[in-house]
């Protein structure tokens, strides 16, 4: 298969949440088909319910500062299929995602033939394969690997971790892990395995500490919990230095490259990740913590595009993510601004009206191309719930041009409720980058411009 043969085969398998199986037969199976490439590196896996990305990408920073052959695993991607898989912090080549696609889809087919399985391992199932491939064909030292939904039946549970992390655990699909947190709790913390270690990140429900401290009790695993960072100060766009004392030593004046006072909380657990790491044997000096945490760079966590107007990309996409968007925006912007919103039907779209909604002088409302996505019908009874101005697209280009419409040249507009109305607007812009770029498109001043 070429690349768009292998990427139409992927997505012809069903949708990556609506057709997931959770279970780790098929995925074992498969891996034993391709001879157990996860088997070729060391993994870290990430879970939780808010800020697993991020501190996924921390640690491979501060690893990869290291000169660690660094490995890096996300879900979902934003623009394009390459972005979920990293060596070395490049994206994999489009000729190797396809050239490994292929690979997968005969090891897939075959078990289908020789009755092993029923049907063909799901979407995520083989890309998940594809990125073990590639980590093992790049001899991958240290792989970061960020748990896709839950962890407990994950595809990427097949792993053996040095390290297990858990990030804060809220509400979130709870139409597959469960309605309690204790629930929830329980699914994340079967990351947590025998003869491996645990980061257990600040947790804001104490019914999921009980339920992490029991499961690294019934495996016998001491857990490091990380520490309340000590903010220090902050830019005027919202990047935060720290000071933190972790399990092992004391930082002074950490500058975190993402933006957020949430991520000071993320930067704690990687900072005791990379720690037990370097007790593993990975050369991962302190300066090399400082280094990646001042250079991490993460996509559309309040990634901040400096147009005119401005626009803020972030993938909150529940309650919890949006309380932390909306404690950014009262910290950093306190005029009004333009609310770009879409989100998935099976998401608190109430719970996550009520924090962001109330800031924002007009909402624009959309619904991206996912089967999943909320109605604009049921997005709207909540945006209306309040006296402020809404509008109603059918597109994510039309809302991005309403958008503009109604902002100032000096105002902001911020995208957020899903990952994948981020990545929407993501690719308009990267689009018009292009073509400004194409076209030589600038202002009187010189400056290229949208």
């Amino acid at each position: 298969m070429d690349y768009s043969e292998s990427v139409s085969y992927l997505y012809a398998l069903g949708h990556e949440v609506l057709a997931a199986k959770y279970r780790l037969e098929t995925i074992g199976a498969l891996l034993r088909e391709l001879g157990n490439p996860h088997q070729a590196f060391r993994p870290v896996l990430v879970a939780g319910t808010n800020g697993k990305g991020s501190t996924a990408a921390m640690i491979e920073s501060m690893a990869r500062a290291g000169d660690i052959v660094t490995g890096l695993y996300t879900s979902p991607h934003l623009v394009r299929i390459e972005e979920r898989i990293e060596v070395a912090g490049r994206e994999i080549e489009s000729s190797d995602f396809a050239r490994l696609a292929t690979t997968v889809r005969h090891a897939a087919e075959r078990l289908v033939e020789n009755g092993t399985l029923e049907v063909p391992p799901s979407f995520f199932e083989q890309v998940t394969a594809i990125a073990f491939c590639h980590f093992q064909d790049a001899r991958v030292a240290l792989a970061i690997v960020e748990v896709g939904l839950g962890g407990r039946l994950d595809a990427t549970n097949i792993v053996d971790p040095v390290v297990s992390v858990i990030t804060s655990i809220d509400y979130d699909h709870q139409q597959v892990l469960g309605d309690e947190i204790s629930q929830i709790a329980g699914e994340k913390a079967a990351i947590i395995k025998k003869k491996s270690r645990a980061v257990i990140g600040r947790q804001d429900h104490r019914e999921a500490t009980e339920v992490l401290m029991r499961q690294c009790l019934e495996v016998e695993v001491l857990p490091v919990f990380a520490s309340d960072p000590i903010f220090e100060a902050a830019s005027d766009d919202g990047h935060f230095t720290f000071d933190y004392s972790s399990a092992n030593s004391t930082y002074s004046s950490l500058r975190l490259g993402l933006r957020g006072r949430h991520q000071m909380d993320n930067a704690a657990a990687a900072i005791e990740t990379a720690e037990i790491l370097a007790e593993c044997g990975f050369a991962i000096t302190r300066e090399a913590i400082v280094k990646g945490l001042r250079k991490v760079d993460w996509p559309a966590r309040l990634e901040l595009i400096d147009t005119e107007p401005r626009v803020l990309l972030d993938g909150a996409h529940n309650p919890a993510g949006t309380a932390k968007l909306r404690q950014y925006l009262d910290e950093f912007w306190p005029e009004p601004f333009t609310l770009i919103f879409g989100a998935m039907a099976d998401k608190n779209i109430k719970a996550m009206a009520e924090g962001l909604f109330s800031r924002a002088r007009t909402i624009v409302l959309t619904r991206v191309r996912d089967r999943r996505a909320a109605s604009i019908a049921a997005m709207g009874e909540a945006a209306l719930a309040g006296s402020r101005n809404v509008i109603f697209t059918e597109t994510v280009k039309q809302a991005l041009s309403w958008a503009r419409s109604v902002t100032s040249r000096k105002g902001l507009i911020v995208v957020a409720g899903s990952l994948h109305l981020v990545g929407a607007v993501k690719q308009l812009l990267d689009e018009e980058d292009r073509q400004t770029a194409f076209f030589g498109i600038s202002d009187p001043d010189g400056t290229r411009t949208h």
